[in-house]
């Protein structure tokens, strides 16, 4: 288990499709069984290279057979009166919609686009230890934008100051831009858990983000 993927079954995400099965976001568990209960959503397993759907129901049903025999790389959902087995992908019945074409520019975000890591000097922070730094200065015209924004330590930030980088005498290590994917996201699907999303985000045309 990684520290990016927390061990409880609660905090399981799931991947959303739309009718068309084109991945549009991701959701916690507790929002995915609300789809499925509401029938608005059914699952779609991807087990040993075969694909299911399954109605709430269904899924109890199938939960039920497993539970004897649960497998490491699944999460299992505890009541008082049976075991659930977290699903991996739902996909929605009625929805058929794409997602929006930008992602959402957040701090969480841009600090797991560039892993916590410093972009002048290459040290790798706690995120209350980092600050958000605009490339070309705010003084100078420069936005707030996934292009002029880079993870940055205190000490960085206080030296650079109002300026531009070359005027620093600071390099940036990587130049900043927007993510083809949300970067939360990458962090997820690098869990071997989350290996049956990797077909549907391979044919997702816009990005798609954790909700």
């Amino acid at each position: 288990m990684t520290e990016d993927v927390p061990p409880s079954a609660l905090d399981a995400r799931v991947l959303v499709l739309n009718r068309n099965y084109l991945a549009i976001h991701v959701i916690n568990i507790r929002r995915a069984l609300t789809l499925l209960y509401r029938s608005a959503a059914e699952v779609l397993e991807v087990r040993d290279g075969l694909y299911a759907n399954y109605d709430f129901q269904g899924w109890l049903e199938m939960s039920e057979l497993r539970s004897e025999e649960k497998r490491s790389d699944e999460d299992w959902l505890r009541s008082v009166n049976f075991d659930l087995q977290a699903p991996r992908v739902v996909r929605l019945v009625r929805f058929d919609r794409l997602p929006r074409q930008s992602l959402r520019f957040s701090r969480r975000s841009l600090f797991a686009r560039d892993g916590n890591e410093c972009q002048y000097c290459g040290r790798r922070f706690p995120p209350q230890q980092l600050s958000l730094d605009h490339v070309l200065p705010r003084s100078r015209g420069g936005d707030t934008s996934w292009e002029n924004i880079v993870c940055c330590c205190r000490a960085c930030n206080t030296r650079k100051g109002g300026r531009t980088p070359r005027e620093a005498s600071m390099t940036l290590r990587n130049q900043p831009r927007q993510p083809d994917q949300g970067p939360l996201l990458a962090r997820h699907i690098q869990h071997p858990k989350y290996e049956s999303w990797k077909v549907f985000m391979a044919a997702a045309s816009s990005p798609v983000e954790l909700r």
